[in-house]
């Protein structure tokens, strides 16, 4: 989609409700379904991440970034993600953790990214993460300097391949729950996606059909 065109979209994203479990639902491993539904963050005594899916122009084109995350001994390593990062108590809020964790992790400062909406937040239970997840855009082509100690690489996906539901796929994975598991996922550019961020992808896709679909 052209970028001016998503442009003339947003103001018409920002006040769709979210679907949140519902949405979430239809890309979790079926072994997470029942704690979606069922989960008590206060009872979890969750660690406090938040991220950004920042949309923005390359080529006149809108584009979403993702990073895969560097190999490390951890429950995600090597696994595709927003740029995002731990809560710090110097941060005013959530919105301000992304937008910091986005600068450390992709070189993109705060200043050139306009926060949209926050979405539904995320509980990730292999590390006990609940993540507030913020939509973000830029008007601007971006040059990303990907942090070597977090970020193996840059992912840069039109929003066309997105909104694709040939990238919707059953893959299987070994994952926390066990070895060889089937679980939904999005194809993007050979990369198996799924998990917590195919799951906030979900609802991200779900509220901008609802917006194109309204608007069309």
């Amino acid at each position: 989609m052209d970028f001016q065109d998503f442009l003339q979209y947003v103001p018409n994203l920002i006040p769709v409700p979210l679907p949140g479990v519902t949405a979430h639902i239809k890309m979790a491993p079926k072994e997470r379904i029942q704690a979606l539904k069922n989960q008590d963050f206060k009872i979890e005594n969750p660690r406090i991440a938040a991220v950004m899916m920042l949309f923005y122009p390359k080529n006149e084109n809108t584009h979403l970034v993702l990073i895969v995350r560097n190999a490390y001994k951890g429950v995600h390593s090597s696994q595709i993600a927003f740029p995002g990062g731990k809560y710090e108590t110097t941060d005013a809020d959530y919105q301000e953790t992304a937008l910091r964790e986005t600068q450390e992790e992709v070189g993109i400062a705060p200043e050139k990214i306009k926060v949209i909406k926050q979405f539904s937040p995320m509980y990730i239970p292999p590390s006990n993460f609940l993540v507030h997840p913020y939509l973000g855009i830029s008007k601007e082509e971006l040059v990303f300097s990907p942090d070597s100690r977090e970020v193996a690489d840059i992912i840069e996906l039109p929003l066309a391949v997105f909104m694709d539901d040939k990238i919707i796929v059953e893959a299987t994975l070994s994952t926390s729950y066990g070895d060889n598991i089937l679980v939904p996922a999005f194809d993007i550019q050979n990369h198996m996606v799924w998990g917590a961020t195919a799951m906030i992808l979900s609802e991200l896709r779900e509220v901008l059909q609802t917006t194109f679909e309204g608007n069309s």
